[in-house]
């Protein structure tokens, strides 16, 4: 039943690797893995579970007889619902900051970016909005940062292929700059949550890796725009008769949304509590500090509207049933107790994260960034002092020790190497959905541009990771 559950979990890779040509969504496709996989796993849970936890369903049983509903019952309690919480953990902190960043756009706090890139230069229009997207989403949420910017520039660039040039730069800025920061990518919030990283050691060693990986193919894609650009400048959003926010009212929403979520590590080293719990105590201040600054205008029922394409607003909702359903597909096959085997093999013929760091990359592009990177995470646990003091290979061990080359790795290259092609991260496909982008097109005139940003970024931070 392990080589089921494992094949199980090869297929809907290859149909998430395949999903932009068969069509299906492939958030059904990692929910069905989630779901099917443990109803497998529980059929057979006797076998695994003895094979597993021998010792924790003996005191779990207490004397009782073993019979197939106990065994439901352990798995349950004491093995499924750990990794429902691990992953609800997480996708409810991407729901907080996605609906933080909601609130943010739709009271305006953004439309200083549409004054700032108000040019027909466009290398300044090209700096500017991947710049504002690198720093929001290093704050936010990767996904929506780049949607609001694509929903931005498609009301500025009338040339579609001037809008697909900058374009590819917003979703390679958003992609850089969630990963160098724990909160601006899921996966660096896992290792964050499994205490892989410290969020000041994580950013500290990301974000020169991070910058050189974004500047780089930036700087490429600008040789290749016209001297003009074909921009068209619509007014500000309307919204009635005094419905304007002041300048003061978008700085403190502002401060309590982007500001608060600065603070969620503090808040996560203080009480040891989950960082979701800290994005929805930020979520909530800044819901009555909304609901304070717009209360006529919620009682007048005149609350401004901002319409984003509604395949793009889907987006956020299948990126969160995805991670759901891969993490939770992930768990299962964790719980066969393959995973320490292909880690020994790994370790015996290959000895190196250098070359799994470049391999993971490169599937990243084809399969999925998320799913590559959880891959790699669920390979090897944190090895605590005891383990490494033990170790023979003292060297190659403390790479997966906390704050070890080995996470920070895997989270640069599988966020970045997912880029190379469009089809790697989620934000990629809402550029090809929004802009009709093709995936020959993108092979063409980005995947070498995004590989010398990449490679780039790997020698800063083996640098840093060994001579600083």
């Amino acid at each position: 039943m392990t080589l089921i559950i494992v094949l199980m979990l090869i297929l809907g890779y290859l149909l998430i690797a395949t999903g932009h040509l068969t069509g299906v969504n492939k958030a059904a496709i990692a929910m069905f893995i989630g779901t099917v996989g443990w109803v497998v796993y529980i059929c057979w849970g006797t076998d695994f579970v003895t094979d597993m936890h021998p010792d924790d369903y003996v005191e779990f049983l207490n004397g009782i007889e073993p019979t197939s509903e106990t065994v439901k019952y352990f798995i349950h309690d004491n093995v499924f619902l750990y990794y429902v919480g691990r992953a609800a953990s997480i996708v409810m902190f991407l729901l907080a900051t996605m609906s933080i960043i909601e609130i943010l756009n739709n009271n305006g706090c953004f439309d200083f970016i549409q004054k700032w890139i108000k040019t027909r230069n466009p290398k300044r229009l090209l700096w500017t909005i991947s710049l504002a997207t690198f720093v929001i989403s290093a704050n936010l949420d990767n996904l929506t940062t780049a949607t609001m910017m694509l929903v931005i520039l498609h009301g500025i660039v009338q040339n579609r292929r001037q809008r697909m040039l900058v374009g590819c730069a917003i979703v390679i800025a958003a992609n850089c700059g969630g990963c160098f920061t724990v909160i601006g990518d899921p996966i660096g919030l896992l290792l964050w949550g499994d205490g892989a990283v410290t969020a000041t050691h994580f950013s500290s060693y990301m974000a020169l890796p991070a910058i050189s990986a974004w500047v780089i193919p930036t700087i490429l894609i600008s040789r290749a725009l016209p001297e003009r650009l074909d921009t068209q400048w619509s007014p500000m959003p309307y919204r009635g008769d005094d419905t304007n926010l002041s300048p003061w009212q978008r700085i403190v929403m502002l401060f309590v949304g982007i500001g608060g979520l600065w603070f969620i590590p503090t808040f996560h080293n203080i009480t040891k509590l989950s960082p979701f719990l800290g994005a929805l105590c930020v979520l909530s201040v800044l819901w009555v500090v909304n609901e304070a600054f717009n209360r006529k205008l919620m009682n007048a029922d005149q609350m401004s509207q901002r319409f984003i394409p509604r395949a793009l607003q889907y987006g956020s909702l299948q990126q969160i049933l995805f991670v759901m359903g891969i993490m939770l597909g992930m768990g299962v096959v964790t719980e066969t107790g393959i995973f320490p085997d292909v880690a020994k093999w790994i370790d015996d013929n290959i000895h190196n994260i250098w070359i799994l760091g470049v391999v993971s990359g490169v599937l990243s592009a084809v399969v999925d960034t998320f799913t590559i990177a959880i891959s790699d995470i669920s390979l090897y646990a944190v090895v605590d002092e005891t383990r490494l003091e033990q170790a023979v290979d003292v060297a190659y061990v403390s790479q997966f020790a906390r704050n070890g080359a080995y996470w920070m790795i895997v989270a640069y290259s599988t966020a970045v190497g997912g880029c190379l092609l469009s089809v790697g991260s989620v934000s990629g496909l809402a550029l090809m959905k929004m802009e009709h982008v093709h995936l020959g097109w993108y092979l063409r005139n980005m995947t070498l541009k995004v590989m010398a940003g990449w490679i780039v970024g790997l020698a800063v931070l083996w640098l840093e990771l060994y001579y600083v």
